[in-house]
């Protein structure tokens, strides 16, 4: 998609603080973070939300999991959120599929945060 930001930056056509890369999936750091660690874990396929995931995506949406996960561990995060919003009544800004991964938190603060 011409417009998408997401697109622009798997493609790099627009600059990221990219963790991790793979041949389906970008981690890039939140430019507006929710947390005191929150990266995006990002199809480089574009899917507008959750909504539109086919069963022929469901490798890549296993990916995009796993991704996360040796993202935290490269981070070395032993607790973390993973979060999807769907749709705009979901909190989603961006259309364009995207995990958030939060962590983090000192284990005496809390840790509620909305994305």
């Amino acid at each position: 998609m011409d417009n998408c930001v997401f697109c622009k930056i798997t493609s790099k056509q627009s600059p990221a603080e990219i963790l991790m890369e793979s041949d389906g999936v970008v981690v890039f750091k939140d430019i507006y973070p929710s947390a005191p660690v929150h990266y995006l874990v990002v199809s480089k396929k574009h899917i507008p939300s959750i909504k539109e995931v086919s069963h022929e995506d469901e490798a890549l949406m296993g990916h995009l999991i796993h991704m996360a996960k040796e993202s935290a561990e490269k981070l070395g995060l032993n607790g973390y959120k993973l979060v999807f919003n769907v749709g705009k009544e979901g909190g989603q800004i961006v259309d364009h599929i995207h995990l958030h991964l939060l962590g983090g938190w000192a284990t005496n603060k809390p840790n509620t945060v909305n994305v």
